[in-house]
This record gives structure tokens, sequence and C-alpha cells, in this order.
């Protein structure tokens, strides 16, 4: 794998994921051997050779490499793609990974379309939850104690509406970096989310909420959600989110989670949830080992190496 080292990365969760399978592999820190200059990226290439992988799967920290020294760790090589956010239009470096591989993974179906429009061949597939960091958590701080939690950034506005009609009900935290905007009317507790934090945060809310980053998500057709999702069932939290189109064939409303339409309709959904712990507690239980028994990096490793996208309902 290509891409972005530490523990707390999603890469890492992959390969740890493809050895739970028996794979052998690696991953390649793509922006350390930028860093460490001509050097590095003759060590980038040299590794690649060592190891001879049958596929040399990439995420976007890829293109760190440069265009030039990655086409050469890949040539003659079956290479993939995994893009995992969501921006539109696609960035620059993100295109260019594409062209470079054979086959380009998105997690939202208008990202497969946007590749596609691009003569790009592409497949539909989610993320997943990572059992091993993705758990529930002791007992966090009591001040992290909160009707409902919200883990994301602040850098998207169209998440303040929703956020706001639920403070004004109930005692809501926000979890995240770059909320510095809305510090003075959202009750924030800022900085990066590592694994322990993103469980402590789940375990101390009622209802763990997702509202998704950009307008062009509405356009979802596929089902394709944030990773949310999947982190905070096998968190063992219970989850209402913004619908989308399909999402329901990954998380089954009223079993697995609640997804909303509206600020209001969240609004309504929370207040059920937060008067009925016995629901709360179902919907937790279940979304947890709906999670683990088909939602995992280890459910996904096998279509990537097949070549194949998400397709069960």
């Amino acid at each position: 794998m290509v891409g972005a080292g530490g523990r707390h990365r999603t890469e890492t969760s992959l390969v740890r994921a493809a050895r739970s399978l028996g794979h052998a592999a690696r991953l390649l820190d793509a922006p350390w051997h930028r860093r460490a200059g001509t050097f590095g990226l003759r060590l980038a290439a040299w590794r690649v050779e060592r190891f001879e992988p049958d596929l040399v799967l990439c995420t976007r920290h890829a293109i760190a490499l440069g265009e030039s020294a990655l086409r050469s760790a890949l040539l003659r090589r079956r290479a993939a793609f995994w893009y995992f956010d969501s921006p539109s239009p696609l960035p620059v470096g993100v295109r260019q990974l594409a062209s470079l591989t054979q086959l380009t993974f998105a997690t939202y179906g208008f990202q497969v379309e946007a590749f596609q429009a691009l003569g790009v061949e592409a497949r539909f597939l989610p993320q997943g939850a990572d059992p091993a960091v993705d758990y529930p958590a002791g007992e966090p701080p009591a001040a992290w104690a909160c009707e409902v939690s919200f883990i994301g950034s602040g850098q998207y506005p169209r998440r303040l509406p929703v956020l706001r009609a639920i403070a004004a009900r109930y005692r809501l935290q926000v979890q995240g970096p770059n909320w510095e905007a809305a510090a003075g009317e959202l009750p924030i507790v800022g900085g990066p989310v590592r694994p322990d934090r993103f469980r402590s945060a789940v375990r101390r809310a009622q209802v763990s909420l997702g509202i998704d980053a950009l307008d062009a998500q509405a356009g979802e057709r596929a089902g394709g959600t944030s990773n949310r999702l999947w982190r905070v069932l096998a968190c063992g939290g219970c989850y209402v989110g913004e619908h989308v189109t399909g999402v329901e064939r990954f998380a089954t409303p009223g079993v697995h989670a609640l997804w909303y339409r509206s600020a209001d309709e969240a609004v309504a959904l929370i207040g059920q949830v937060i008067a009925d712990p016995e629901l709360r507690s179902r919907l937790a239980e279940a979304g947890r080992s709906h999670v683990l028994a088909g939602h995992t990096y280890a459910h996904r490793i096998p279509l990537l190496l097949a070549g194949q996208g998400y397709t069960s309902t």
C-alpha cells in the first residue's frame, strides 16, 4: 500500500485487515519518502520492487511521491486507487492518481460517476470499521457527558443549521478541528479526534450524529456515506444520520440506525431516542453486530483484490 503512515490512519487499518486475512502487506509512507528528497523517492521505488506486490493499493496521499516517481513505482504492476473523500470537483492530484492506476474505488456513488466521466474505470466501495481501534470505550471523562455528540470538521457551513437546531433543544457537544468560527454559538471541544477520543465521545453521548459535509452529497444515489457511520456503530453508539438515497442498505432505519431528511426531523428523532433508553440500547447493539458481521475493512479487502465494487443489498 502507498499512502500516509501513522498508527491512527486508515492505511494502517487496511494493512492490518489484509494481514488478518493471511496476506503479506506493507505500507509505504509517501509523504515521508517525499520529504527525504531524491534518496527517498529512489528508496520508495526500491521498496516496491523488492516486495513484489500482487497489487499496489494507493490512497490520495500516494501522489506525494510525485507523478513521475509514482509512475515508476507502479510500472508493470497491478495498481488500484481507493478514494475516501468527497470534494467536488475532483482535485488535480486525485485525477492524476486515477490516471496512473488501472482501477479506482470511491466511497461515494457521485464520485464514481465523476471518475467515469473522466474515462476512468471506477467502482463504488464504502469504507468500514477497524475492530482493533473501533470498539466500545471504557468510562471516559464525566465532562464529556451529553445528549448528542457530533464528531467532525467545522469548515463545512452546511453543518451549522442542523447543529444550531439541535443545540437549541439538547445538550450537544461538538468534537473536531476547524470550529473557530462557531465557537461562540456552539459547545465546541476542538482539536483532532484520535481513536481513543472518538471512542470516548461516542461512549458519553446518548446519540451520535451524522451530518454530510457538502451539498454534492445530497445527489448521492448509491448509499455512500461518511466512515463515521461504521465507526460509531462499531464503538457501540446510537447513530442518527443524514439520509441519502440508498443508505438503508447499509444501516436499516429503526434496526441499526435512524436517518433524517431535515433539521426538524433530526430534532424529533433525537428526542425519540433520548426518551426511549430501550430503543437506544437496541439500536446500538444491533448496529455494532451488523458492522462486525459485514462492514469491517477485512470485508472490503477481498473486493479490492477481486477488482469488484460493493454490490450486496
